[in-house]
């Protein structure tokens, strides 16, 4: 009842990294330009960094199904391994079949043949690693020394860091300073201006199959302001307030319902006195409103 009394075909605002909804929004592209740019010219260590729901797993799947097939990729989403197990996902990411007790010796030459057989085949290889704030010390000193693998000419393995920015406060240690010289490219991704959160919110709903604006004007900016522009925060949010409006019989969500919904979700900026109201119901109406709206949101998931 949600997504048809709403005229959608899907749930909008789902918070999994779904390419279809991929917004580019000017940071987005930047960034996936900046990358392109870097991997095509054989760029060894790039990195990537931006605050929790800005979107750098939705850009990294993103870069993914755009690199074509004179690339070969390794995707590591959970990089909280030590060194021989991350030399153990890079080899199994290529291909590779080995026994579990192989020596670091023997697994490390079957790397560099598999990355040799690549590179004379006019293939590069990517390694991109998502939440790279979470890799250990001794692991980043791994994959850097992987990164020493090359012809004269070429680079064997390009790497692209997604994380967090406590990835760039690591960096700084002393350490850690030869991996960061190895960074030849880096770029930070920015929160979404009130006028990209707006773009964002109906591009989403248009890709759904909404047919007519679902938020007012006014809604659009308290949106914005209440999740600073963090694009998951916004996915939230605008659920939220479309799960609000429905139970209350609207077609639109208006500035009550993004009230509802703010003070609904922990991480949401709280909106200025004036532009708060109680209510008695609880901040999305009925339990029985918000225990279908959850339903629904798992369903469109």
């Amino acid at each position: 009842m949600y997504l048809e009394h709403f005229g959608l075909r899907e749930a909008p605002f789902a918070i999994t990294p779904d390419t279809h909804f991929y917004y580019c929004s000017p940071s987005h592209q930047e960034a996936l330009n900046v990358l392109l740019v870097a991997l095509r010219s054989g760029a060894g260590f790039l990195k990537l960094t931006g605050e929790v729901g800005t979107g750098k797993t939705l850009l990294c799947r993103r870069l993914l199904n755009t690199l074509d097939d004179s690339f070969v990729t390794a995707y590591i989403p959970n990089p909280f391994l030590n060194p021989t197990a991350l030399r153990m996902a890079l080899a199994e990411e290529l291909g590779l079949e080995f026994a579990r007790n192989i020596g670091q010796h023997r697994l490390l030459k079957l790397i560099t043949e598999r990355l040799i057989e690549l590179n004379a085949a006019g293939k590069r290889v990517v390694l991109l690693i998502d939440e790279a704030q979470a890799i250990p010390d001794d692991s980043l000193e791994a994959l850097r020394l992987l990164t020493n693998l090359e012809t004269e000419k070429d680079k064997l393995l390009l790497v692209v860091l997604f994380g967090q920015p406590e990835l760039d406060q690591r960096l700084e240690r002393p350490r850690l300073r030869q991996l960061r010289q190895r960074i030849l490219f880096s770029h930070r991704l920015r929160p979404l201006s009130a006028a990209e959160s707006a773009g964002y919110l109906q591009h989403r709903l248009q890709l759904a199959g909404a047919a007519s604006d679902c938020f007012t004007p006014r809604a659009l900016r308290l949106l914005h302001r209440a999740s600073r522009g963090i694009p998951r925060l916004l996915n939230v949010l605008a659920h939220k307030g479309l799960m609000a409006a429905f139970g209350a019989g609207l077609q639109r969500v208006d500035a009550e319902q993004v009230r509802r919904a703010v003070a609904d979700t922990e991480d949401a900026s709280p909106l200025p006195a004036a532009w708060r109201r109680p209510w008695a119901l609880g901040a999305l109406g009925t339990a029985a409103c918000a225990g279908m709206g959850l339903l629904l949101w798992t369903a469109g998931r």
